[in-house]
């Protein structure tokens, strides 16, 4: 593995139910009996983090150990986990709270109501150098829109269909509603500190985006970038491929900056760049690879497919020297097969229903969970 490569570390969020694909919520016994799990405001879905590693073999059985525990203490209860990133087979009508004592829960529940109930993964890379990490921050936040297609994994709810395939980005309600490319820390500090004292921000923690900084104390101590666009990513074969993605881009710009850097290469103002990513983060929800988009460096048209491939040919000589090439065979796959949103479009055509491809990827992410351990090869 080579001294470039960062850390890394997910923050997954996960559905529980039946094995019919019904919605169950038990957040709140979970987090008691298992301490690695955190409880959301709604009771149907959870969140477990996992330490920073920089090697990918680890991350693998980082990100399912986790759930094996889960899903232990869900079967002892007739339970399971479910796919997908919103109520595919749920009710959004109603907020089933997984905590009434909280304040927090009380202020998310009673300004966003369910449109906050879905399932994702966070991805972290770790960065101190915080030039670079808001340099970084730029060029992900153009690009998300390509983690978002190949992420989506929510094409229902409800026990519908919705007619897009993520619909967790289009409900999720981004906090505050404009949000600037930042130019440095200072103007990152000063931005967060007057949303907090106008109240269009509760606290720290409030600021939904596509990409935003990390740290033990925002807006002040930062050690990382996270990446939230993402639909959950079931697969940890494909989660580390887009992984991979994400840090090839960033290492490309960690070591040379001018070159990649929006703020330096782009025709467009930093304004017209945060209006142009927001545009093609909500076509890239509504259409993931069919997508029309339009490129950060001048704004012209592209397919998110093509644009995707033209990223996977950019980062191929950077993987191949950090030894992860081969981790990015998952996203070829995906373009050639489609995403989950796709895949599952795909069989409800054929003749399927939401049930039944619920439950198939029910199966398919116990199938995952008994997959062998890679052992360490670099």
């Amino acid at each position: 593995m080579s001294r470039q490569s960062l850390l890394k570390g997910f923050e997954v969020e996960v559905f529980t139910g039946r094995s019919n694909g019904e919605h169950v919520g038990v957040a709140g016994e979970v987090s008691r009996d298992l301490s690695d799990f955190v409880r959301e405001p709604d009771q149907r879905n959870l969140e477990y983090i996992t330490l920073p590693n920089s090697n990918y073999n680890h991350l693998v059985e980082a990100l399912l150990a986790p759930r094996r525990r889960l899903r232990q203490w869900l079967l002892s209860r007739g339970l399971t986990l479910l796919p997908g990133s919103t109520l595919s087979l749920g009710n959004s009508e109603y907020f089933e709270r997984s905590d009434l004592q909280n304040t927090y829960h009380d202020f998310i529940e009673n300004n966003y109501g369910t449109r906050v109930v879905t399932a994702s993964v966070h991805i972290n890379l770790g960065l101190t150098d915080l030039p670079l990490l808001f340099a970084a921050l730029r060029l992900i936040r153009c690009e998300a829109a390509l983690f978002l297609a190949l992420s989506a994994s929510s094409p229902f709810l409800d026990g519908r269909l919705t007619g897009v395939h993520s619909q967790r980005w289009l409900q999720f309600p981004l906090t505050p509603e404009k949000v600037p490319l930042f130019l440095d820390h200072s103007h990152y500090v000063g931005w967060v500190e007057e949303h907090l004292a106008n109240g269009t921000m509760l606290n720290e923690r409030h600021l939904w985006t596509s990409v935003r900084p990390n740290g033990p104390n925002r807006p002040y101590d930062l050690n990382r970038i996270e990446l939230r666009i993402c639909d959950l990513i079931t697969d940890p074969d494909l989660l580390l491929a887009v992984t991979v993605l994400l840090e090839l881009r960033v290492v490309g710009l960690l070591r040379d900056p001018e070159s990649v850097d929006p703020f330096s290469l782009s025709e467009l103002n930093k304004e017209e760049l945060a209006e142009l990513s927001d545009r093609n983060d909500t076509m890239a929800a509504k259409h993931s690879f069919h997508a029309t988009l339009n490129h950060w460096q001048d704004g012209r048209e592209i397919k998110c497919w093509s644009w995707i491939q033209e990223l996977l040919a950019e980062v191929t000589p950077l993987a191949r020297e950090m030894n992860l090439l081969e981790h990015l065979a998952p996203l070829h796959l995906a373009l050639e097969k489609g995403n989950q949103s796709m895949q599952w479009l795909d069989a409800i055509e054929a003749g399927g229903t939401v049930e039944a491809v619920i439950k198939e990827g029910i199966l398919a992410m116990e199938g995952q969970e008994t997959l062998n351990v890679k052992t360490e090869v670099f």
